[in-house]
This record gives C-alpha cells, structure tokens and sequence, in this order.
C-alpha cells in the first residue's frame, strides 16, 4: 500500500512542479506547444491556491492550482507515472473541497482535450467550448463547471489517503 498525501505547495516547490509540466506525456505531439516554455513561479504559487501530492518519500505525484476570482481550475497534473492510481481523483476531490470552504458555487475547468473525460467522470458537466488562440493553442478545448453547492465535500488543508 501507498501512502500519498496532499498539502500546499511552498513557493520552493515551484521547479518541481514546472519540471512535472514539463515532462508530462499528454502535452506532446499536436499539445507541445501550450506547455513550451511555461513555468511555475514562486509568486504564482503564493498568489494562488496550489496543492501538491506526494509519495511517503515526498516524491511530487501531482497537483492543482485553484483560482478563487475568478473560480477557475487553472492548473492540473499528475505523473505520468502516477496515472492511474487515484492521484488525479483525490486531487479533484481536495480541490472541490477547499473551493466549498471558500464560499464557491462552482469552478470552471477549460480542460485539455483528452481530460474531458476524467472531469465529467468526477462531476463536472461540460458548458460550452473555448475557441482556439494561436500561437500556443491552435484548438478548442472543452469548457466544464463544477457546481460546489451540493457537493458534500470535506475541506481539509492536507489529506491523506492509502492506496
């Protein structure tokens, strides 16, 4: 069994969140562009809500950011290593959680093509599409919403779980 546990990134993480962008295999091909050169800063990271998962070692697995005005969903990654373990899942969750706890009625997702499906497996329901804006983004991506207020969510500011 696996430990992994969530918390909120310190602004020394930033590198390794970045690097965790950047190796991610769903951003490749046709999707390279929109990740070519972003960065995660120290000030992104104190100006928003980022959490981080992370392994008993405290290997970074994933992580989200959440934008509270306006409620946005900004940022999401796993692993690639860590798919398919429940990461993604307990990050969505954590997220859903610390968006109730500040008062939302929902939270925008503008998804990666291929994420859809785990958003709208996890409750999100799609609203519409956001057109494409070259030069990084040359396609539509799904625009989603989690609706908060019946969500009965836990906030919890760390969270653990055993895989």
């Amino acid at each position: 069994m696996q430990s992994i546990t969530i918390k909120r990134a310190a602004t020394q993480d930033a590198e390794h969140l970045t690097a965790l962008i950047q190796a991610s295999s769903a951003y490749q091909g046709e999707y390279a562009s929109i990740i070519s050169g972003y960065r995660i800063t120290a000030g992104y990271i104190a100006r928003h809500q980022v959490f981080l998962a992370a392994d008993m070692t405290d290997r970074p697995l994933g992580f989200y950011s959440l934008v509270l005005d306006p409620p946005e969903l900004d940022l999401a990654f796993v692993s690639d290593d860590a798919q398919g373990m429940g990461v993604g899942r307990f990050l969505v969750e954590h997220m859903l959680g610390r968006a109730r706890e500040a008062g939302l009625a929902d939270v925008r997702v503008v998804s990666h093509p291929p994420a859809e499906r785990f958003y709208r497996r996890l409750g999100a329901e799609r609203v519409g599409t956001v057109a494409p804006s070259p030069p990084k983004v040359t396609w539509e991506r799904p625009e989603l919403r989690f609706a908060i207020a019946d969500r009965a969510v836990a906030p919890r500011a760390e969270a653990t779980f055993t895989r």
